[in-house]
């Protein structure tokens, strides 16, 4: 009952309906009084707050249970081991002085037992010097008796304790003294002995007790001593009474067979790392097993014994990671070999998780110790894939290529190649290639090494590559040129410059591609996604994108985030050229407008010349983006809403603009309103036919007609009694695409080159073509 109270308050900590907050975890003891009653009815509880949760729901809130158990054992391990090194060491301490004070006690006796010794000697020595001589020279009777049984046996036990300690018979030894000790005991409580033959007695025990433990310790402390013999060694010792002195020469033992096996054990320069790892730890983690077996099997689980072999073993462990750091992993770290010094780290985890049986968690120690030269192996990786790139980046001809192991197949797709994974391969630089690759190999490396908590790390880093390659990116956009000062400590500042459309849209298609399929299913061996047992495939994959790592999803969002930086410069530099020309002229002014006054017939209705050039280049684009976005087409088509919107957005925030048409010498006429009109609806006739027209970017446009309405209006002119319906609008607008798109209406077989607007979208093509490096 008490686990399904435990599960209930975890589910009790989250709304299910509206989505997992584990942020509520800090509150969870306060949630927890309405599981202390003793009525509390568990399946009530779970019927009021779990009636209401459809199947998707509660997926997600056994997904969240399952991450919050493993969380919470987590942290109770960390808890656990982070007090327990203080508590052994108390422990140890209380044992040492435990033993101090019986060593004391016990001198304290035999003082004690000689000193009353030493005065019924001097008593008995008095009275015999105090009688008479008569008396002494008389015939007692127990000159004529026989001696009893104990007498003849205190007489011959010392000799028969040497005789068996010299032949090293130590079961008989030990019962022999066992004997005395009772035939002492017995004497003392019945006073069948005088204090003067009990004294020597306990002496002569005393003595061959001490001889027998040294003798015991000798063995114990001889390297030829194996096995059973050791054990039959400490166990006898423990049986003398001197325990603590027995489990720290049976550790010390096994230390001194390791420590001897392992000088035919010598690294070299050479040496294979891994092998050398997995030769020392099967030595040092046997001995520790061993230990762990034998101090058991003697001493049982008393808490100072159990204290002691886990501080050993600690230390030993300890000793371990620092021979295998100095001998395999410092010049792995310090060479960028992730590779290698992961498989040492995961030899060596291997051997010791072996030992959690025996109740020795020695992992964490482990695992400490080889963090900072795993992390130092991890910077070194991730430097390298960075140089790497920068340097390619800076011979990159920008063309978008296949992998150089993969071919094109026939009736593929152009974008994309089934390779022999099974995986789709797409078309990158040779630049982004290598990049791809070196993460792929990456992410191999560092799988092994979540156990060493580095997972989070890892992503970072590689975000920071990520990042620094799209800085190269940037700066490879020529109107990025001047901006180096963005981008200090981003690596080489060397990079190849994009120079036309195409490359520049390569380079585009390099990040997005990289952040939001290539990396992200790279990253994946980082957080196993849960394999649930649905009944299709297409079930189990929609279950692992919603138990997908939250990490990750912030990781990924942190990516696309970084394209975004690219994808804008991208649209700024495009949207300067339309609008300024190479003097810095602006393209769009004012007085393209206000100028317009005078006599309507003469002037023949077609959108303003930067709004052609708007639509040539967003359709020159878009042509360009459906080879290079092949399976991709929305990243295209959001490409080409934020080079539109950018172009918008400046004319509306462009305050020089409007102060003339608001506040100029000379007011916006109905001509000029009606251009204007035009070319905003022109804008969201082609953004509208070619799927960007974005909410933003149509409340835009109708903010900016508005302005010019309201600035016309300001000359006492009603606004709608000068325009024409939309209808007539609509139609030149949609005429004007027609003929920029070289698709002209067809009157009869052939173009009419009578309509009012012919002779200007053949004045308008020359000048777009004439503009066609924009």
């Amino acid at each position: 009952m008490a686990s399904v109270k435990s599960s209930r308050s975890r589910a009790h900590a989250v709304t299910p309906s509206k989505g997992i907050n584990k942020e509520s975890g800090t509150k969870l003891e306060e949630n927890l009084n309405v599981f202390k009653s003793d009525n509390f009815d568990a399946d009530a509880f779970v019927q009021s707050k779990c009636h209401s949760l459809n199947e998707k729901e509660i997926r997600q809130l056994c997904s969240y249970l399952l991450d919050l158990k493993r969380a919470s054992a987590e942290e109770m391990r960390k808890s656990v081991y982070a007090n327990y090194t203080a508590f052994i060491r108390t422990s140890k301490e209380i044992s040492d002085l435990e033993g101090e004070l019986s060593s004391m006690k016990n001198l304290l006796s035999t003082q004690a037992t000689l000193i009353h010794g030493l005065a019924e000697g001097v008593h008995i020595d008095s009275l015999s010097d105090d009688a008479p001589e008569s008396t002494s020279n008389a015939p007692s009777n127990d000159e004529v008796r026989e001696p009893t049984d104990l007498e003849k046996w205190l007489t011959e036990f010392p000799d028969l304790l040497d005789i068996l300690l010299a032949e090293r018979r130590v079961d008989e030894a030990l019962s022999s003294l066992d004997e005395g000790e009772r035939i002492a005991s017995e004497a003392k409580e019945k006073k069948t002995l005088s204090h003067a033959v009990l004294l020597s007695l306990q002496t002569a025990i005393a003595e061959r007790r001490q001889m027998l433990a040294d003798q015991l310790a000798e063995i114990a402390c001889q390297p030829s001593t194996r096995g059973a013999e050791l054990r039959a060694a400490i166990s006898a010792l423990k049986k003398l009474g001197d325990g603590p002195r027995a489990h720290s020469l049976l550790l010390n033992a096994h230390y001194q067979k390791y420590q001897l096996n392992m000088k035919n054990l010598r690294p070299s320069s050479t040496s294979y790392g891994g092998a050398y790892t997995a030769a020392l730890s099967q030595l040092v983690f046997s001995a520790i097993a061993q230990a762990a077996t034998d101090s058991l099997a003697i001493f049982g689980k008393e808490p100072a014994y159990t204290s002691e072999l886990v501080m050993w073993a600690t230390k030993q462990t300890e000793a371990f990671a620092l021979l295998v750091k100095r001998h395999a992993l410092t010049s792995s770290a310090a060479a960028g070999g992730l590779r290698a010094a992961a498989e040492c780290v995961q030899i060596a985890l291997g051997h010791c998780s072996l030992l959690e049986a025996r109740g020795l968690a020695l992992c964490p120690v482990l695992l400490k110790l080889f963090r900072p030269s795993v992390e130092q192996a991890l910077d070194a990786n991730l430097k390298r894939i960075e140089e790497s790139t920068a340097a390619l980046a800076a011979a990159d001809d920008w063309e978008l290529t296949y992998p150089p192991s993969v071919t094109r197949t026939s009736g593929r797709p152009a974008g994309a190649v089934l390779g022999s994974t099974g995986a789709y391969q797409h078309k990158l630089s040779s630049s982004a290639h290598r990049f791809n690759l070196m993460v792929q190999d990456f992410f191999e490396d560092v799988g092994p090494l979540l156990s060493m908590q580095l997972g989070g790390k890892a992503l970072e880093g590689l975000f920071q590559v990520f990042n620094a390659y799209v800085n190269t990116l940037i700066r490879a956009l020529p109107g990025s040129i001047e901006d180096e000062t963005s981008f200090e400590g981003s690596g080489n500042k060397i990079v190849r410059m994009a120079e036309t459309e195409a490359q520049q849209i390569a380079l585009l298609a390099n990040a997005s591609l990289l952040a939001d399929e290539l990396l992200p299913r790279a990253a994946m061996k980082l957080a196993p996604l849960n394999q649930a047992n649905y009944k299709d495939d297409l079930q189990r994959r929609a279950s692992d994108r919603q138990s997908r790592h939250p990490e990750q999803r912030e990781w990924k969002k942190r990516l696309v985030n970084s394209v975004d930086r690219l994808k804008d410069s991208f649209c700024q530099q495009h949207a300067l050229d339309l609008i300024f020309t190479e003097e810095g002229d602006s393209h769009l002014s004012a007085e393209m407008y206000i100028n317009m006054e005078g006599n309507a017939d003469e002037i023949e209705w077609f959108p303003s010349l930067i709004f052609q050039e708007l639509y040539v280049k967003l359709n020159r684009m878009a042509a360009i983006a459906a080879d290079m976005f092949v399976g991709r087409e929305r990243f295209a088509i959001l490409l080409l809403m934020r080079l539109t919107e950018t172009v918008i957005l400046w004319l509306s925030q462009d305050q020089s603009f409007w102060d003339d048409i608001e506040e100029g010498p000379r007011p916006l006429g109905h001509l000029g309103l009606q251009q204007f009109y035009l070319d905003m609806k022109f804008v969201t006739c082609f953004a509208s036919q070619g799927r960007y027209l974005s909410r933003n970017l149509l409340r835009v446009v109708n903010d900016i007609i508005s302005k010019a309405m309201s600035a016309f209006a300001s000359t006492g002119m009603d606004p709608y009694s000068v325009l024409p319906d939309d209808d007539w609008f609509t139609e030149i607008a949609q005429d004007a695409i027609e003929r920029l798109s070289g698709k002209p209406k067809i009157a009869n077989g052939e173009r009419d080159l009578n309509s009012p607007t012919a002779s200007v979208s053949a004045q308008s093509m020359s000048s777009v073509r004439s503009h066609g490096s924009y």
